[in-house]
Parts: structure tokens; sequence; C-alpha cells
């Protein structure tokens, strides 16, 4: 009697937890995980990104990205990213159905809400919240959908951008072998002129019984001064290294190039094109940086002091 009380005991437990598992489960699956349309980042033509209320937005024309309504040219390789997270967004897990945005980062206050365009077709909108505890994840909502999801990746600072850092920043760019002089003035007066001179290259084993060289196709590079004295090709190098890719600190807002006058420091270099970094004095005694204008940025710049005294020692060791 005993033996046939606790079958029916234990029968009626797994009636209860068979009822609870199905209950559970027809409740879970009252909905689908959201499978997103596949999309091609290199169509996506507008990006809107906002946070706090605030908005600004990308432009791609002629595959090249601009950035609000200055349309200043945008950093290549932070455009990427955001391309990148916008093709392969992938929802991984719902998270929450609460509607307690603000433990996610996702309440209007916290959250960056993004939508990108292919032409006229709104092809991705999606609010970005913070990563997840494992940062192998970011909380998202979809366009539509008050619930919390899992995406695949942590990218919310990919996102979490202003115009100024997301504007590109190269000031000056040019091949350095291309560079045929080097013209350096400070307060307009020019201190030195290097040129670069190719000189064949003669072994003395090559002589003939009359001691004449045999022509040769082989040359060397030297760099020369306007006395034609050679001068230290390694330090030449790195001062076109630091010219050839130069970034500036930050832009000069509410100014042009032509309000700048009487520049502290030039250099020129004339090469299949010609080139210019031109820098001033600084507008505070106890400022970090350089104002500068170039030949490869249409809008004045700033350059920190120690990259100018970087340049400075170069040309005193030259």
């Amino acid at each position: 009697m005993k033996l046939k009380k606790e079958y029916i005991i234990l029968g009626a437990v797994i009636i209860g937890v068979s009822l609870y598992l199905g209950l559970h489960n027809a409740n879970r699956t009252h909905y689908r995980m959201p499978n997103l349309a596949e999309i091609d980042g290199k169509y996506i033509s507008k990006i809107e990104i906002g946070n706090a209320g605030e908005f600004f937005t990308l432009d791609k024309k002629d595959n090249t990205w601009y950035i609000g309504p200055e349309q200043y040219p945008a950093d290549t390789e932070k455009i990427k990213n955001m391309l990148d997270v916008i093709e392969s967004l992938t929802v991984t897990a719902l998270v929450s159905e609460s509607k307690n945005y603000i433990r996610y980062d996702l309440n209007d206050e916290k959250k960056i809400a993004v939508k990108a365009w292919s032409g006229s077709t709104l092809s991705r909108e999606f609010d970005i919240g913070k990563a997840a505890q494992t940062y192998q994840h970011t909380h998202i909502m979809l366009a539509g959908d008050s619930n919390v999801y899992h995406a695949r990746g942590d990218f919310r600072r990919k996102f979490d951008q202003t115009i100024a850092n997301l504007r590109d920043k190269t000031v000056l760019s040019f091949e350095q072998n291309e560079i045929r002089k080097i013209e350096f003035k400070k307060d307009n007066e020019i201190l030195l002129v290097l040129e670069r001179k190719e000189i064949p290259i003669v072994k003395a084993k090559e002589k003939d019984a009359e001691g004449t060289p045999p022509a040769s196709t082989e040359s060397k590079i030297i760099w020369q001064d306007a006395e034609e004295k050679s001068v230290d090709e390694t330090k030449v190098r790195q001062l076109l290294t630091t010219l050839s890719s130069l970034t500036c600190e930050t832009y000069i807002n509410n100014s042009k190039k032509e309000d700048f006058k009487n520049p502290l420091l030039t250099f020129n270099l004339k090469g299949t094109q010609e080139y210019f970094l031109s820098i001033f004095p600084k507008t505070d005694k106890d400022a970090k940086s350089y104002p500068a204008v170039s030949s490869g940025n249409t809008y004045p710049f700033l350059l920190p002091d120690h990259r100018i005294d970087n340049m400075k020692t170069t040309i005193d060791e030259i």
C-alpha cells in the first residue's frame, strides 16, 4: 500500500513538472527570434547616429564619406567599423521583455540610435545599449520591438562618437619617394634647401686598363644642401616620414586658412606635385598646440607642440 502511494506521488510530480515545462515553453515560444535581413555594407549611403537627443548624419558621395551639414571628410577606418556592424548585425538571445531599459543603457538618455539607408530605403534601424558582462555581446533594441536582445560583438564604442572624433584628421599625405626638393623657412626666411640626387655607383675593380670606369646602370640616392654638400639621409627620411602621413590633433572651428598669416615655420616640398605645411605662433603662451595649415586640407588645425619640437630638432641635426 505504501509503495502504491509513493508511485502515485511520483506520478503527480512528473505530471506537474511536465505541465510547468509545457506551459513555460509555450509562453516562451509565442515570439520568434528576430531574423534580420541581410544587407551589403557597400550599398549603405547614409547613416544617422543619435545620442541623448542629438543627431548627426554621415553621407556617402562618390565613395567618400562626409559628416554633418558642413560635409567634413570622415575617417575611413571608423566608418568601415560602423558598416561592418550594420552589415553583420546578428541577434543571439532574448534578454528582457520587462521594458526596464535603464539597466541596459537603452533609455533615452543613454542609448545610441542608429539608422542606415541604402539609397532611399531604410535598411537597418536599432538602438545600442551597454556591452554584456562578458564583453562578447551588446544589448540592443530593434525598431518596432520593445524587447532587449543580445547582439554578437562588443561594438558600442564604435558608434559612441562625435563629429569631431569622426573627422578625417589627415592633413598632409604624399609618397616619400616622389619628393625631390625640400625647403624650410623660419619667419619667412629660407634656412635650409635640400635636393635629392641620384649618382652612379662605380666599383674600383670595374675600371679598365686605362682607369676608365665603365658606364653604370646602378645608382644611389643622396640628399644635398644648397652648397651641394651631402647631408644625413636618415634624418631627411625621418622628416619625410613625419610629413608624409601627418595627422592633426583637432581642427580649429570657425576659422579659415586665409585667417592665418606670417607663419613661424614653413615646409615646402616639391615632387610630382607641390606640398606645404605652415605652422603659426601659439595663440596662448600656455597652449600645448600650434595652429597650422597645409596643402592637404581645407581647414586650419592644431598640431601638438612635441611634434613640432621633433621636426625642429631633425632640421637642426640636418
